[in-house]
């Protein structure tokens, strides 16, 4: 199949968390099975750009990464010169799968996909969730969903998500869609490091004893001011926090733990976290936490599992499933956070299983596998 994939932003922007990983997962699979993978993207990496070549093809694992610049509405990742790449090269395309809602790529991808015959697939990453909608830019996306995003979505051959839990929150519209297929993201196997590779800050935290960790983006959705006004409740452990802070959200976080009184207990890395150092944070955590309101999935949990980290959840994370049924952690409801958090330390041999468990479970999620599934997906919607 030749198979273009369209999403707002990609490899090297890291700091937009998640997706940025998940999409490049997915595509890098594809492409190993030998299928042709274009990916149509822009520059944009926060207020600066990526340093990469524009509109012409970079060779990325295997995948033909298109960047192209964006220079007005840039948060809406709005770019004239891939809108005239869609028009010259989409009929060439079996299929076009599109990552996001609420930004200009996937509806002029959309739009110009419809006029040329070309079925796509529209993956919503988490964005369609009505409680999301209401607590931030409520007006905004109301109106894009009726104007915009509504034809986007029923005039799409198929939905993916990634969980049963983003699945629900799409019955919540009052409109009609295609049903949602539910296919998880995968993950990637551990890496190799050494202690020379390490960042200073990631060194000092590491020489600690076991500690709890939380990495991914330090947002208000991911439900660190519960956990944090839950973390008397955890006596003698330390809690590192870790990952971009795009929003400055970090300064809300500060104001819990000095009314709280743990200044002692709460580390932040405020920064993007890979290679060495994420291997480094996993490898001395004695428990992974993601305490999220909303998370259509959580990549993050699968990549504790695989390392034999134990995990804790609140129930709306997408992969809490799969720690319900691997017993690779706990799921908890995340109005008792604290209580949960300690009770599950109490017992080493509770959490030596459940490393094992987790282990054993992700391997089913690796990315060959997850891209195999999504092959025959795509394959069953092209005949459709």
């Amino acid at each position: 199949m030749r198979i273009l994939h369209v999403t707002p932003t990609y490899l090297p922007a890291v700091r937009y968390g998640g997706p940025i990983y998940s999409v490049h997962g997915l595509c890098r699979a594809l492409a190993g099975q030998g299928h042709e993978v274009h990916v149509f993207t822009t520059n944009v990496d926060g207020s600066r750009d990526s340093d990469v070549p524009l509109e012409q093809p970079v060779d990325l694992d295997g995948v033909h990464v298109w960047y192209f610049p964006s220079i007005f509405l840039r948060r809406l990742f709005f770019s004239p010169a891939m809108q005239r790449m869609l028009h010259q090269q989409m009929a060439s395309f079996d299929l076009v799968h599109l990552h996001s809602v609420f930004l200009w790529p996937t509806w002029a991808a959309a739009r110009v996909a419809r006029r040329a015959g070309v079925a796509y697939v529209l993956s919503p990453r988490g964005m369609l969730v009505r409680e999301l909608i209401r607590r931030k830019s409520w007006f905004f996306k109301t109106c894009w969903i009726q104007m915009i995003e509504r034809k986007n979505l029923q005039k799409a051959a198929a939905l993916h998500v990634t969980s049963n839990v983003e699945a629900e929150a799409l019955t919540g519209f009052s409109f009609w869609m295609p049903p949602a297929t539910v296919i998880a993201n995968g993950v990637d196997l551990p890496q190799k490091w050494t202690r020379d590779e390490l960042s200073e800050d990631v060194r000092v935290v590491t020489k600690m004893k076991r500690y709890v960790l939380y990495l991914g983006r330090i947002n208000w959705k991911k439900g660190l001011d519960r956990l944090l006004c839950s973390w008397k409740d955890v006596p003698g452990q330390q809690l590192v926090i870790a990952g971009n802070d795009e929003e400055n959200y970090q300064e809300v976080l500060q104001g819990i733990v000095q009314n709280e009184g743990i200044q002692d207990k709460v580390i932040f890395l405020s920064r993007s976290v890979t290679g060495a150092d994420k291997e480094a944070l996993f490898t001395g955590a004695g428990l992974f936490v993601l305490p999220s309101y909303a998370e259509n999935f959580g990549i993050t949990v699968l990549e504790a599992m695989v390392r034999g980290v134990p995990v804790l959840v609140t129930k709306d994370v997408g992969a809490a499933a799969i720690v319900q049924q691997s017993g690779a952690g706990m799921v908890t409801d995340g109005e008792t956070l604290g209580r949960d958090i300690a009770c599950l330390l109490a017992s080493k041999s509770t959490l030596t299983d459940m490393a094992r468990a987790g282990q054993v479970a992700a391997q089913a999620y690796t990315w060959q596998q997850v891209g195999r599934e999504m092959a025959q997906f795509y394959q069953k919607v092209i005949h459709a």
